[in-house]
């Protein structure tokens, strides 16, 4: 004869089974301010704070319009700019030239170094603060965004390009081909820079 289930085994088999359980998912850190401006690969996440660049040998390379017919460029000092902050001068800019058919924004810098931040009230030592966001280092004079693409007017352009200036954390200035270059706080005109054989320069 065959032995009959036990009534505790008849209940074991027709309890319902709990579902597989799933490995853990590792959650990304939290950051504070992020954009979509990001490099894709670095070799270190995190790195010494640096100082901003300055022309001391007399350079101007990034002081004038090279891509469109408009632009801005910083007229006070300079500053650590964000890649959140130059992602909402881009966002604005785009949305208020989206009329004009085939204008195009362009942006000279990128946010390439990484900041880390300690807590507020933290102990000195055990290592550098975590990795909070993306920068980019930005001299006075620097080009920062241009607008061309197509033929625009005057009016419109700097209207635009105001209301990007807006979203940064220093003074900007409208600037177009033929406004002189800057080295530093220094306006140069183009006969000054055309009598200099150290610096050549070539009309757009």
């Amino acid at each position: 004869m065959f032995a009959l289930p036990s009534a505790r085994s008849l209940l074991a088999a027709c309890r319902p089974t709990a579902p597989h359980a799933s490995p853990p998912v590792s959650v990304p850190p939290q950051v504070r301010f992020r954009s979509h401006f990001a490099p894709k690969k670095v070799k270190y996440v995190k790195r010494q704070k640096g100082l901003l660049p300055i022309p001391i040998g007399g350079s101007i390379k990034g002081t004038t319009i090279a891509f469109g017919d408009y632009g801005i460029r910083v007229k006070g000092n300079g500053m650590r700019i964000s890649g959140e902050q130059l992602s909402a001068a881009e966002d604005a800019m785009k949305k208020a030239i989206k009329p004009v058919k085939g204008a195009k924004v362009y942006m000279r810098v990128f946010p390439d170094v990484p900041v880390c931040i300690k807590g507020n009230e933290a102990r000195m030592g055990k290592g550098k603060g975590s990795f909070e966001y993306w920068s980019t280092r930005v001299p006075t004079g620097r080009v920062i965004f241009e607008l061309g693409g197509v033929p625009i007017k005057p009016e419109i352009a700097r209207t635009v390009l105001r209301l990007g200036a807006v979203k940064l954390p220093t003074i900007m200035e409208f600037i177009t081909k033929d406004t002189p270059p800057r080295l530093g706080n220094l306006v140069l005109p183009r006969e000054e820079i055309e009598k200099l054989e150290c610096i050549p320069y070539h009309a757009p």
